[in-house]
This record gives structure tokens, sequence and C-alpha cells, in this order.
């Protein structure tokens, strides 16, 4: 199979891909074509179809496993599969399993390495909602360790969102470490909570797409609901730590336009917010960079609203 993180410009292309989404356009002069995002483990490619009435285009949907013959070509720095000829796979010829973009990291590490910080809580109302879910609850446990953390931009592949937990969850360690204004119970407790609806604003791989709730409600209000249904189920659970735990999960993306219903309040909202962004941030250009030793330019990045590059080996 010729995975998707090998392809090169130039390169003839026949092989079964996921067809991960699928729009239809048209072309300045009126002419219809179809977008597409191809997926393998190894990442996405956009494909287009630039004649989707010709004879060698059969029917296919999104969520397809597609075979497909096309030509790698550059648009905009970035590499595009142009498709001449596409039919949809049939069940035997593919295995799922290739096409599911994986962490490089041991899950059963990562979550170890989780149930230590939880260990570290000493307030008994974090630590019993900590275990409510993260040591007792086996089958959220599994879905979360095999989950993405996003559809697209950062750690979109399964174990990513356990990945970037704890990722975010070291940072708020350091930064508790360092910063004695931070309530270290509180700090650590929210940054592994503060993704915990992502279990269910995504669909489970191969599709990784948003579900009806994701659309709806989306992961920070799905998972304020979740951290509240775990409350109600432990005695006596403070009302006050209740909210201040919420308030940093709804506060974690730090503005209002980056879709947090609030602004950080607490000191332990604004380390999050760092934590999380930073984390974002430096995740998504370890995937931009990923596999590129050069250092050419890449063009104008919209998310960071710069051209970007790596710097040059000492």
């Amino acid at each position: 199979m010729k995975f998707i993180g090998t392809i090169k410009e130039g390169d003839t292309i026949r092989d079964i891909y996921f067809c991960k989404g699928k729009r239809s356009a048209e072309t300045r002069n009126g002419k219809p074509y179809d977008n597409l995002i191809l997926q393998d483990k190894t990442g996405t490619i956009d494909a287009k179809i630039w004649d989707p009435n010709s004879a060698g285009i059969a029917d296919y949907e999104e969520k397809d496993y597609i075979d497909i013959f096309g030509e790698v070509v550059s648009f905009n720095n970035n590499l595009q599969l142009n498709i001449k000829q596409l039919r949809k796979a049939h069940e035997s010829e593919y295995d799922p399993a290739e096409y599911m973009p994986t962490t490089e990291k041991s899950t059963e590490e990562m979550y170890t390495q989780l149930v230590g910080y939880i260990n570290q809580v000493e307030n008994k109302y974090f630590r019993g909602l900590l275990d409510y879910y993260f040591v007792n609850d086996q089958d959220f446990i599994k879905t979360f360790c095999n989950h993405s953390a996003a559809k697209m931009v950062h750690h979109g592949f399964a174990g990513g969102l356990l990945e970037h937990t704890l990722s975010v969850t070291k940072f708020c360690e350091y930064l508790a470490d360092n910063y004695p204004l931070l309530h270290r119970d509180l700090l650590l407790t929210a940054a592994i909570f503060h993704d915990i609806g992502k279990t269910k604003e995504l669909s489970a791989f191969p599709e990784n797409d948003y579900t009806d709730a994701g659309q709806l409600l989306g992961h920070i209000v799905i998972g304020v609901e979740m951290v509240d249904a775990g409350m109600r189920a432990i005695p006596g659970f403070p009302e006050v730590l209740g909210l201040e735990l919420k308030h940093c999960i709804v506060a974690h993306h730090g503005e209002l336009e980056y879709g947090s219903p609030k602004k950080p309040a607490l000191p332990e909202a604004v380390a999050l917010n760092y934590a999380d962004a930073a984390d974002a941030k430096m995740q998504t250009l370890t995937e931009i960079f990923k596999d590129k030793t050069d250092t050419k330019w890449l063009g104008y990045n919209r998310l960071f609203e710069s051209n970007l590059r790596q710097a040059t080996d000492a």
C-alpha cells in the first residue's frame, strides 16, 4: 500500500483510501468538481475529481473506502491528488486498521502516567471524581484512551485525546510547582477533565467526525455535563469546588470567539488555558513539519498567521 505519509509530488497513485470527506463544488466557469479528503493511518491528503461525470468515476459516498487512480501535484505548497479513476472498494480488499491514524506513543504507558497524576490529587472529592471516570469506568477508559482530540487540527488520531490530556497535565504540573498561587489539586483535576467531552463530540475512527451532540453542544458543554453527572454520584461534593472545576473547563479556550462560554476568572483557569493552547500549537507544528528535513518556507499558515519554516540545524 502507498501510504499518504510517503506520497511525493509527481507520484502516480493506484490504491485504496478512506474517503473522510466529500464536497461538490463548481469552478468559476460553472463546471462541477468534487473535493475529497482521503485518509489512511499516516494522515490525510486533499484530492480533486475535476470531471466527476466521466466514465472512470463510479458512484461513491463520504465514508466509503475507494480504489483510486490519480497523480500527485503541488498546489499552494501543499500536496494534492488529482483523481482520474475511482470505484468503491469491496470489504475484502482492505483492512480498516490501515486507515486509522494512531499515536506513536504507547497508550498503556500514557494511561499509567495519567493515573500517576490522579494519585497525586489529595482532595477527596476531586480524587473521587477522577476515580469515577478514569479508574472505575472501564468502558469510558477504553473510549478515552483510543479517541482523538480533534477532527483535523491537532492530535487528530487514535490515542490523541490521551496524549493531549497527558501533555496538558504535565504543563499544569510545571505551573503548579512554580507558582504557589495555583491550587494544585484543582489545576491537575481540571487538566485531566478539560477535554473529556470530546469522547462524545467526535465519533470513533475511521469516521472521527462530529456527532449530533458535538454539532449541537460541543465538547465544552458536554464535558461540563459529564463532570456534573460524576459529581452527583459523589455524596457531599462541595458546590464551590464543583463551580470552580466547571469554570476551568468552560474557560479553557480562553476567549469567547474561540468557543469558551466564559473567559478565565480563576488563576487555575488562566493556567489551564495557556497549557492547552501551548500543547495544541506545538503538536500542530509537529504535524506540519513531520518528515520535512529542509528549511524551505512553507507559505502562509492561517492558524499561525505567518509564513513558517524550521530553524537551521547548528
